[in-house]
């Protein structure tokens, strides 16, 4: 009655086989992988290098108001 249809297969092997989609796949590997980066690092909360270091810019005793403030 009905003849076999190999399903999902769009194009055939010879097509599929071009260098120009392996350059196409290619480029949507790598696009589909900077944008999961970008996706997770703006989930992610920031990071301040400056907060790891401690710099000798810091004043020596608060100009505060409040004498007995912290630094």
């Amino acid at each position: 009655m009905f003849g076999v249809v190999p399903m999902g297969v769009l194009l055939p092997d010879s097509i599929m086989r071009h260098e120009a989609i392996a350059v196409l796949a290619a480029f949507v590997a790598i696009n589909t992988i900077v944008y999961v980066t970008l996706s997770v690092a703006k989930i992610l909360p920031k990071v301040y290098v400056s907060d790891w270091f401690t710099t000798r810019n810091r004043r020596a005793e608060t100009r505060s108001i409040h004498p007995d403030a912290p630094i």
